[in-house]
């Protein structure tokens, strides 16, 4: 056989193959009534499933905290847990603590009342936060970096 012919022939098989590796396959047939109350029970077992690892976490967030004010107090500090801004859905504290149990938020002062450091036991966590933006700087230049700015550049 000639060598010309082998190659048309074997380039025309690669060519068919790929036109058929690549056809479009047809759309699949929408789901039925059957399919989408179970998609649907799906979808609720997942969200209470979700929920309930979020109060789980939630817990455990509570645990660790009270646990820490524990050691702190043992060794004589006294700890204010601060709030994070997204603690409590509904904007303020959970029921039952209320602004002196929390402390002022980051970055203020307390204008009075007693912080008692008690962590809450609702379904929110009180560890302290720590400050997201840290300070570097080159004392040669006097250039700072902060948060995800590159460094020898100033905001």
């Amino acid at each position: 056989m000639n060598p010309t012919l082998r190659a048309l022939t074997a380039a025309t098989l690669v060519v068919a193959l790929y036109g058929a590796a690549v056809a479009k396959l047809p759309a699949p047939p929408p789901p039925t009534e059957e399919q989408k109350a179970a998609a649907e029970a799906k979808k609720a077992k997942d969200a209470s499933a979700a929920e309930a690892a979020k109060q789980q976490q939630a817990r455990a967030e509570d645990r660790v905290v009270a646990k820490y004010i524990a050691d702190q107090k043992a060794k004589g500090v006294t700890v204010s847990p601060q709030m994070g801004p997204t603690a409590a859905p509904g904007g303020g504290p959970p029921p039952g603590l209320t602004a002196a149990k929390i402390g002022p938020p980051p970055g203020t002062t307390s204008t009075g009342g007693a912080s008692t450091g008690t962590p809450s036991t609702g379904g929110t966590s009180t560890a302290p936060t720590a400050p997201n933006k840290t300070s570097t700087g080159s004392p040669a230049t006097g250039t700072t970096s902060t948060g995800n700015t590159p460094p020898g550049t100033t905001r």
